[in-house]
């Protein structure tokens, strides 16, 4: 990967030929959309562009829907070109090299013929750009059985429909006839069947359903970029916990790093490494790069090759201010995400009138017969372990787990000792669960924050966290971090006298959110413990990447994205 004079490295696509071909190619797509969608399109387009396209007058509405899916499977493919995927130069190649033979060689669409060969002939130049690989596992087999599954569906449905239907909606058929028709319903053409106008209708739009299905469906499989199965061997959890023992004071985050479904890669040295986690093409990396400094260059640039040979769109969620500054200069773009409230125990106490709330929760759970205790994981037993976990998941309250940049995703295990267990207990029954992991040897980082919800008494949490910050000395900590407060420097400017228009409308919005989200909700408890706060961002390749690192991001954390049940239908 190439330098700029101005030391910035280049990024996949700020080749302009490839830009130019991707453009041209999201372009054609769009129109092909428009001309069909917008009644003004066609109109307009029609006198424009529509010879360019070869559309027909007066196009049928199964024309209609063919040209909207291929200028869907345009855009898709234009997506796949701007992330350099060898596969979707390929498939382009064998499309514009057949348009323009056939519009050449039959004299007729001259226009097209010679946009096409034009665009040929720039792919073929540009071949060497595309060199990122497919996915190896739903490759292009799994698109050829998906089609081809789809297909034969749309088929038998069809044909099962016209042999089942009265002689008197179809008139006397042979099974060739059916056959035929049903075949060519697939593609919006009709066949030697002459059914009746609602069953001719019916035919055509289960025929189109499929047909289009098995083309969007099967482009899918064969440009997706790899989604490998997350995980870390035992060899790679050893390395992590490695730098982790020599540099993990640096990052409150790093240790989520040895979070299970997270892949890592690591510096050339091996002195830093890259924790992350692909999803939805986007290789999407948590905090800063562990180990030392002056190796993080290094295993970004294995990290950034990777994301090239597989076509993904490199992201980091939750870095610091340092790590950003880092990822700017390869190229990146930042933006302030939120606040980590990190509490400084040695300063920290419960007297005067700021604490006064919290206090006052705490005097009024102490009465009401709550009691804390504060344990590394090391002192739990195997029994009572089992019994938190048990509680822990039955108070969830959500079907996934939630948490990626800032989570473990396991309580108290066996290869974690040194993590800390808050529990809340009255009457020997355990209401509340604070899960805290090491941050370095002198600071803690939250981790699980779970209750009982069917108990009514508030200020349980607040309860846990204040024991846990007087128990601080005993454990030789003096930092901890809690709840990461998302865009909490955009509430507290939108709610200061003299906010301007902008600041009060994001504010409002963002408490609007609150109402599912928490925003605002996690920023108030935080504040409550008097904390300083250190600000986390969101790095990304491009502006125009930013709505798939979103969705990413917040499938990631367990808070949305891609449907559980539409992930496993395509899986199968």
């Amino acid at each position: 990967m190439g330098v700029r004079e101005d030391g910035r490295r280049w990024r996949p696509s700020d080749d302009l030929t490839l830009r130019l071909l991707t453009i041209a190619a999201r372009l054609v797509g769009l129109i092909a959309v428009v001309s069909v969608v917008l009644p003004i399109g066609r109109r307009k387009l029609r006198d424009t562009v529509g010879g360019w396209l070869d559309l027909p007058v007066e196009a049928s509405v199964a024309a209609g829907v063919v040209v909207v899916a291929s200028g869907v499977m345009l855009m898709m493919l234009a997506t796949a070109l701007r992330r350099r995927k060898r596969r979707a130069w390929q498939v382009a190649l064998l499309v514009t090299g057949l348009i323009a033979v056939a519009h050449l060689g039959w004299g007729r669409g001259i226009g097209s013929g010679v946009t096409a060969a034009v665009l040929f002939v720039a792919l073929f130049v540009t071949r060497r750009h595309f060199t990122a690989q497919a996915d190896p596992v739903h490759g292009k087999w799994r698109a050829v059985a998906v089609t081809l599954q789809l297909l034969v569906t749309g088929f038998i449905v069809n044909f099962v429909l016209l042999s089942a239907a009265p002689i008197r909606f179809t008139g006397r058929t042979d099974i060739l006839d059916r056959a035929g028709h049903s075949l060519l319903a697939l593609a919006g053409v009709s066949g030697p069947v002459h059914p009746a106008e609602w069953l001719d209708d019916l035919s055509a739009a289960i025929g189109l359903a499929f047909g289009i299905g098995a083309l969007l469906i099967g482009g899918y499989f064969l440009l997706r970029s790899a989604e490998p199965k997350p995980g870390l061997d035992a060899d790679a959890e050893a390395r992590l916990r490695e730098l982790l023992a020599s540099r993990g004071a640096e990052d409150s985050l790093g240790y989520f790093a040895l979070r299970r479904d997270k892949s890592v890669v690591f510096s050339p040295s091996g002195k830093a490494a890259i924790p992350f986690r692909v999803l939805a093409g986007v290789a999407l990396a948590s905090g800063d790069p562990l180990g030392d400094i002056e190796a993080w260059p290094g295993a970004i640039e294995v990290f950034l090759a990777g994301c090239r040979h597989n076509g993904w769109v490199p992201a980091v969620i939750g870095c610091s201010e340092r790590g950003a500054t880092v990822w700017v200069r390869h190229g990146f773009d930042a933006i302030e995400l939120g606040d980590e409230a990190v509490v400084d125990v040695p300063t920290f106490s419960l007297d005067g009138r700021s604490m006064r709330g919290v206090r006052q929760a705490v005097a009024k759970l102490r009465r009401a017969g709550y009691s804390v205790r504060v344990r590394r994981s090391a002192d739990i037993d195997d029994t009572e372990r089992a019994a938190l976990v048990d509680l822990a998941e039955r108070w969830r309250g959500t079907e996934t787990e939630r948490g990626f940049s800032m989570a473990l995703s396991r309580l108290a295990g066996p290869d974690d000792p040194d993590c800390v267990i808050v529990t809340a207990e009255r009457e020997a029954e355990v209401s509340g669960i604070l899960q805290f992991v090491p941050w370095g040897t002198d600071g803690l980082s939250l981790d699980l924050m779970r209750r009982d919800r069917a108990i009514g008494d508030n200020g349980l949490n607040e309860l846990m966290i204040a024991d846990l910050l007087s128990s601080c000395r005993s454990l030789g900590v003096d930092r901890v971090s809690l709840n990461f407060a998302v865009f909490r420097s955009a509430l507290e400017r939108g709610g200061r006298i003299g906010a301007g228009p902008v600041a009060r409308l994001w504010a409002r919005a963002l408490r609007l959110a609150s109402r599912w989200w928490q925003i605002e909700t996690l920023y108030r408890f935080n504040a409550k413990f008097g904390p300083y706060w250190t600000p986390r961002f969101l790095v990304f390749p491009a502006v125009r990447d930013l709505p798939r690192v979103a969705l990413a991001a917040i499938e990631a954390e367990g808070f949305g994205g891609r449907p559980p049940a539409l992930l496993r239908a395509l899986r199968r």
